[in-house]
């Protein structure tokens, strides 16, 4: 039986996407996400602030929440995923918890997360 389960980590185990940086919960960051359009392939920026970082290994997955037009979208990215082009952090947000769903019912003002801004040249 423990053969078994190592195999089966074996297998999902990827490697890490070197282009993603270190980042948490409350952090503003730059998704470079590949789309493909017909035969085209372009890479397209959603920024927004994580609001949560969920699971572990090759199913670990992080949700980036942003304001289009006035109306709240959630977007879910595995870490694994070969549509991520990279991940940049914009801003280091202050939180004291890790799941932030708090900011849905927020609005304006009142949704902003004190943050410090993250040097373009720093590397974690």
């Amino acid at each position: 039986m423990a053969k078994e389960t190592n195999l089966v980590r074996r297998v999902s185990v990827k490697p890490a996407n070197k282009n993603v940086q270190s980042f948490d919960s409350g952090d503003t960051v730059n998704v470079y996400v590949k789309v493909k359009e017909g035969e085209k392939e372009r890479v397209q920026l959603y920024k927004g602030i994580v609001t949560k970082i969920q699971g572990a290994g090759a199913a670990k997955s992080f949700t980036v929440r942003k304001v289009s037009a006035g109306v709240g979208v959630e977007r879910t990215f595995p870490f694994s995923s070969p549509i991520l082009d990279k991940v940049e952090v914009v801003t280091r947000g202050k939180v004291r918890r890790s799941r932030l769903f708090f900011l849905r019912n927020l609005a304006g003002k009142a949704a902003k997360i004190e943050s410090e801004l993250v040097a373009a040249g720093s590397a974690e």
